[in-house]
């Protein structure tokens, strides 16, 4: 779904169930609402235009038509879902690819048309994913993905237990409880059935922004970036998750009851011990090579 059609529906719905809508009806109110350009603000608008829920008045003004506006309320109609980042599908479906262990190339032409967005946008999408050390751009090639090697997470998981856990004895005197407290709320698995989880991960980037120390920072941030992404990813899966919150719960709450020993062993343990998808990832195939197919990514 476009966000032009995200919005059009958006408001068509809200329209129809005789809503009061929570935006003026100008386009610059609209595109602030929406966090968008005035441009597909525009072709939605004209569409509402064309199919008869909005019409201009006397003076100009965007107005909803008068036997939609004195609707009763009592018929509400399902607001649409708002469209996926498409950052967040490319993301997902290159960390499929780079399991496999393959170094393949991208042509922006080709990968545009095939999520169906603008050049553009899959221009800063790719810089964006070769920032986070996914990608690397090469002259007159296009982009490659970094392959994924096991040797590799293993010799980066051993560096940084290292470094989180001195991260972790330099920031203990300017731990902030509040804050503590926060992640530790954030890393409660919702009680509904089946209900989609958020990892809350940011305990790591606290202990080492609280360290306050330049190189392992440096070290995060030039080499850390990918496996982020990987760790991201290896937490959509349910009970990867669930293990996650625990493991974090657990650390968080012997931080707040300043028992440092144990604090050090419960990190030390979901570092080395909590990549189960990862740890076997190498030459990974399965749904996601199904998921490529259907978007017609060669795999090859």
């Amino acid at each position: 779904m476009s966000i032009a059609t995200y919005i059009k529906d958006d408001l068509a719905a809200q329209l129809k169930s005789g809503r009061e809508l929570p935006v003026q009806l100008t386009l610059d109110s609209l595109a602030v609402h929406y966090n968008v350009s005035l441009t597909p603000v525009r072709t939605a608008v004209a569409e509402l235009l064309d199919e008869g829920l909005l019409e201009k008045g006397p003076n100009r003004r965007l107005e909803a038509t008068p036997p939609l506006s004195k609707r009763s309320r009592t018929h509400q109609t399902k607001l649409p879902e708002p469209p996926q980042d498409p950052f967040e599908i490319i993301a997902s479906d290159l960390v499929w690819l780079s399991l496999r262990g393959e170094s393949i190339y991208l042509r922006e032409e080709a990968t545009a048309e095939k999520y169906d967005i603008s050049r553009s946008a899959i221009r800063n999408i790719l810089h964006r994913l070769a920032g986070e050390g996914m990608l690397d751009h090469i002259p007159r090639r296009g982009w490659r993905l970094r392959p994924f090697r096991q040797e590799d997470l293993q010799e980066f998981i051993i560096v940084r237990e290292v470094l989180e856990l001195k991260s972790l004895e330099l920031a203990r005197p300017n731990l902030d409880p509040v804050e503590l407290h926060r992640m530790l709320d954030m890393n409660v698995p919702s009680a509904l059935m089946g209900a989609s989880l958020s990892v809350d991960e940011s305990l790591h980037e606290y202990l080492i922004s609280t360290a306050d120390n330049a190189y392992i920072t440096d070290f995060f941030a030039r080499q850390g970036r990918y496996y982020r992404l990987l760790f991201e990813w290896e937490d959509h899966d349910h009970a990867v998750a669930v293990e996650t919150m625990r493991q974090h719960h657990e650390i968080l709450t012997a931080l707040l009851n300043k028992n440092w020993s144990a604090a050090k062993k419960a990190l030390s343990y979901h570092i080395l011990d909590n990549h189960p998808i990862l740890g076997q990832a190498e030459g990974v195939s399965g749904p996601g090579d199904k998921q490529m197919a259907r978007k017609g990514i060669d795999l090859k």
